[in-house]
């Protein structure tokens, strides 16, 4: 994923050859920033020498790394699982099959794979449903011949049945313990084959017409599902992010469009070879196909009949999470990152506004409204980490979104999102992941995993990306000042991730908040809970050594937005990443997803299963309180 980066130190800098490069990034003046004690504007309460914090809103005590095969939490919690990939959820469903020899049909059946984000939707208090993003498969664990290919359509179709999203009816017991209710009228298995319906200003365009559906508005499946957000009306978003990977073609004289080619289709070698047994995904025999993914889909958990809607308004790129917030002033307000180094930060404001006393009247909210996509500049006065920006309208006959550059309509501006945020020259960013918004102040804030690339020709530092070779990445926030439909922001970096074991100095040693207590890189998974605790899980490098020395597996941390302060919460099996929160509406449980333990042959999570499984995870304290206080 990302390459060993050599220590900044002292002697380095003094080398004339390697001062002239780091000048040439900025990355001079970040060195000597961050050798303070404290960053103006930014995260100021972090002790660098790892002493006792003093977070008033943090209540636990924080926990070392570990590489251990299991899941390990604070003191005075509890991590059980909830439900596995593979377990039966839809009425007749059969028990997981620990050698893989369940069908396509039975999978289609069963919880799916790799669950990444979630929400809670309450029925009453004691029941309430878990939407689950189920993001892809692991072949070598889902196939009974072991393979990482498929190789038939069965193949194919099991795979295509544990993609999409699981619905989840779960009851709380008289311990607090949640457990899954089967049966269930609401337990539903959303795959990459069911039926779905376009709206919004793209729903018929040409672009999305195909030989299956010369109308453009009905497609089939939803997969690659990342993370997710949560309507003020009771609907679960869930966004397509890696669908280019499904794609491919064995048609020798394919030419790959430059369309396709911003989308970094990869046509003679898809990550899954889907296309060698379903002609949907052979680009040379249905080029359309690939334009009707990459969007974010709105579901109705509570009718386990009804369609779900790929809201085009939204735009198209590789969806990471849709922050969902409601402006002071009622309109709908979601922020979304485009998860790829180098992408960019959108903001959609709908026209309307949100009527909360008749649910129906917002069904078309996400249909109407503007896509805004992020431009961050420097401090005036040239303080690191910290400066200005502006939203910049993607509106077609505006900023040069226009006939002449390629784009004949809106739709065209919402099909093709990433070359219209390249036309109004927006900011590229370290892999716009997951945005949580502060529900005491109206703040967003952003994880910028990582980006190996970074420094690069065509890819230079900038103030919101200010390092070179980027292998830990950082989280940005921004201030509207209250205002979720401004124009304008502040912004500043609440944490630039770092390893100070491995980089005691330096660049790559990060913000003072940083420590060798709590070190972690490639932030991923982001929320907030009622009381403004900040929850970050991690989707990166757990070989423990090296630049990531002390690091462990991947994990959950917690932070305070007002002292900077972080700490070490939980940490997941090998080889997993944890992804995906969410909490019941008394914060007295915590969910959360292990995602691909074992992806590298090392794990037999959970209790000791021959074939590790992604699950869900809850997380409760001993004495029934509130999570995390």
């Amino acid at each position: 994923m990302t390459d060993k980066i050599p220590h900044l130190d002292a002697e380095r800098l003094r080398n004339p050859k390697r001062r002239q490069l780091l000048a040439a990034t900025g990355a001079v003046g970040l060195t000597g920033f961050l050798s303070g004690a404290t960053l103006s504007g930014s995260a100021q309460a972090a002790d660098v020498s790892g002493a006792p914090q003093n977070s008033k809103l943090l209540g636990f005590t924080g926990i070392p790394a570990s590489t251990a095969d299991a899941m390990v939490v604070a003191k005075g919690y509890r991590a059980e699982v909830l439900i596995s990939w593979g377990e039966p959820l839809v009425d007749g469903a059969p028990a997981f099959d620990p050698e893989g020899k369940n069908s396509a049909a039975d999978q289609e059946k069963q919880f799916g794979d790799n669950n990444d984000g979630m929400s809670f939707f309450p029925i009453d208090e004691h029941r309430g449903l878990l939407a689950i993003n189920n993001e892809y498969v692991n072949e070598q664990y889902l196939f009974a011949h072991g393979g990482k290919k498929a190789t038939s359509l069965e193949d194919v179709r099991k795979s295509q049945a544990a993609h999409g999203v699981s619905v989840v009816e779960i009851a709380r017991q008289a311990d607090n313990r949640w457990q899954v209710v089967r049966p269930s009228r609401y337990n539903r298995r959303i795959t990459a084959n069911t039926e779905m319906r376009f709206s919004g200003p793209a729903a018929g365009d040409k672009a999305l017409q195909t030989a299956a559906d010369p109308a453009g508005m009905k497609v089939f499946g939803t997969f690659g599902n990342c993370a997710n957000g949560k309507t003020p009306w009771g609907t679960y978003l869930t966004c397509e992010e890696n669908y280019d990977t499904y794609f491919g073609t064995k048609q020798a004289d394919f030419k790959i469009t430059p369309q396709q080619k911003r989308y970094t289709l990869e046509p003679n070698e898809p990550e899954r070879n889907w296309s060698d047994f379903d002609e949907r995904f052979d680009v040379a025999k249905n080029p359309n196909e690939f334009n009707r993914h990459g969007w974010i889909v709105e579901i109705d958990p509570m009718d386990p009949h009804s369609v779900p809607v790929k809201r085009t308004a939204l735009g198209r790129f590789k969806h990471e999470n849709a922050a969902v917030t409601v402006a002071k002033s009622g309109e709908l307000v979601v922020y979304m990152g485009d998860d790829e180094r180098g992408e960019y930060i959108y903001k959609f404001v709908s026209h309307g506004k949100v009527d909360n006393a008749n649910p129906a009247a917002n069904k078309t909210l996400l249909d109407e409204g503007t896509l805004y996509v992020a431009e961050f500049v420097g401090d005036h006065s040239g303080t690191p980490l910290k400066g200005t920006g502006r939203w910049l309208p993607l509106v077609h006959g505006q900023q040069g979104l226009t006939a002449e550059n390629g784009f004949a309509s809106q739709a065209d501006v919402l099909i093709n999102a990433r070359a219209a945020a390249d036309r109004v020259n927006a900011t590229r960013m370290d892999r716009p992941e997951w945005i949580a918004v502060n529900p005491h102040d109206g703040r967003a804030y952003c994880t910028l995993t990582n980006n190996s690339k970074r420094g690069d020709e065509g890819m230079p530092v900038n103030a919101a990306n200010p390092r070179p070779k980027n292998i830990y990445g950082q989280i940005i926030r921004w201030d509207e000042k209250g205002d979720a439909t401004a124009k304008a922001f502040s912004w500043d970096i609440f944490a630039l991730c770092g390893n100070p074991i491995a980089h005691p100095e330096g660049i790559y040693r990060g913000t003072p908040n940083i420590t060798a207590e709590n070190t972690f890189n490639s932030p991923d998974g982001l929320g907030f809970d009622r009381d403004g605790r900040l929850w970050i899980l991690t989707d990166g490098k757990y070989s423990n050594k090296g630049d990531f020395e002390g690091q462990g597996n991947n994990q959950m941390l917690t932070g305070d937005p007002q002292t900077g302060e972080i700490r070490r919460f939980m940490v997941g099996p090998k080889s997993c990443e944890l992804t995906g929160i969410a909490f019941t509406p008394d914060y007295k449980t915590l969910f959360v997803n292990v995602q691909h333990p074992g992806e590298e042959g090392d794990s037999h999570f959970p209790n000791n299963s021959p074939r590790p499984r992604s699950s869900v995870i809850m997380v409760t304290r001993e004495d029934g309180g509130v999570i995390g206080a």
